[in-house]
């Protein structure tokens, strides 16, 4: 993997976020995550602001990688990259908007779940997937199925990742990092809990690093 898939592999887990109130929430969320091991994250469009939450991200916390989610449009690229957002991620494979991704120089992570998805990720040299939703898509099976016949990708499985899977999936050699919204559910977000967002990240990063060694 290159160096910048690397870095967010190293961290092994990224916060899959929805902000509804991103003046209010972006920069402490920031600094929870930070606090907790997890200087990444994904601030996803199911939500209006995405980009603003991003700019507000990354100036609190400038070494922390910051990208986008749920990408369905290339006007949302160039928001991304106007807000200082360093990665796009989207639900399925576009190849549209992986060249247009490729042609402003961003990393992206196109959601890929069978055979016909990786083949075409392929043709633009993809080194890591997302791999969306994943328990609903098959899980770790799948993903390990799959690299059989693609044994060049790295997988990021979003959707249905928690604190009870999360070792069996960073154990596989397949597994770039595994994406999730557990540790900032809207809940938890709305309500402010930073202190159990901060706990929440660390007690993945713990996993994460157990599962690793073994």
């Amino acid at each position: 993997m290159n160096s910048f898939n690397q870095a967010i592999s190293n961290i092994g887990v990224v916060p899959v976020i929805k902000l509804n109130h991103p003046e209010r929430d972006a920069a402490p969320l920031a600094k929870a995550l930070c606090a907790g091991g997890v200087p990444v994250a994904e601030v996803t469009f199911r939500a209006a602001g995405a980009d603003k939450a991003i700019r507000l991200m990354k100036e609190a916390c400038p070494d922390m990688i910051v990208g986008a989610g749920t990408v369905t449009a290339k006007e949302q690229i160039d928001a991304t990259i106007a807000a200082g957002g360093q990665f796009i991620v989207t639900p399925g494979f576009d190849p549209e908007l992986v060249a247009y991704a490729q042609e402003k120089n961003i990393p992206i992570f196109p959601g890929c779940t069978t055979p016909t998805d990786y083949h075409a990720a392929l043709k633009f040299g993809l080194e890591v997937l997302k791999f969306f939703p994943a328990e609903q898509s098959g899980g770790l099976a799948k993903i390990k199925a799959m690299s059989a016949p693609f044994p060049q990708f790295k997988v990021m499985p979003t959707g249905g990742v928690s604190l009870k899977n999360l070792a069996e999936y960073i154990k596989s050699p397949v597994i770039a990092a595994c994406g999730g919204s557990y540790m900032v559910t809207a809940d938890l977000i709305d309500n402010q809990k930073w202190d159990e967002i901060t706990a929440l990240c660390k007690q993945s990063r713990d996993i994460v690093e157990e599962a690793r060694r073994g």
